[in-house]
């Protein structure tokens, strides 16, 4: 086996680990560590690394068109989280404006959100709706969510303040 694809295989693992504990936390009740956000919303984090969107790079999804990791030594802390980037570039980005490029609504579900539940959403299961980036939970709910993004969005933003005030900070 290559070193590439074992590496490749050893990220799949950590992910697979990763929701795996995601969704023994959430049926315990223990919703994932969210930090308050300098745009009012909590950011999903990861708990034993601090990490947002579990190191991907956020700007990647919107500029490769798929969620890549970023690098160590390319981070930028906002909103109580660090954030990882494949490049200077996109750090730069991020950086000028996070808003445009940090998931909506923290990282938490929308279709969950919609429903008055905090979910944390996963960094591989996500869309571009409305300039924004989305995560979710389960392909379900985002092939619940690309059925009718405008109305999901709107639901979710009725309950997220309410929501919002439960999450941990």
């Amino acid at each position: 086996m290559t070193a590439a694809r074992q590496e490749r295989k050893s990220r799949r693992s950590i992910v697979a680990a990763a929701a795996g504990m995601l969704c023994l936390g959430a049926a315990l009740g223990l919703v994932s560590t969210a930090i308050g956000a300098a745009t009012t919303e909590m950011v999903v984090v990861n708990r034993y690394s601090g990490l947002a969107i579990d190191g991907l790079d956020p700007v990647a999804y919107f500029v490769d068109a798929e969620p890549r990791s970023g690098r160590g030594e390319l981070e930028f802390r906002f909103a109580g989280a660090t954030w990882r980037f494949r490049n200077e570039g996109n750090r730069s980005a991020f950086a000028a404006d996070p808003a445009v490029y940090a998931p909506r609504f923290g990282g938490h579900d929308p279709m969950a959100l919609a429903r008055g539940a905090a979910t944390a959403g996963h960094p591989e299961l996500w869309l571009i709706a409305k300039r924004r980036l989305y995560l979710f939970y389960s392909a379900e709910t985002r092939a619940a969510f690309a059925q009718d993004p405008e109305s999901a969005i709107e639901a979710a933003e009725r309950h997220w303040p309410e929501v919002a005030r439960t999450l941990s900070r």
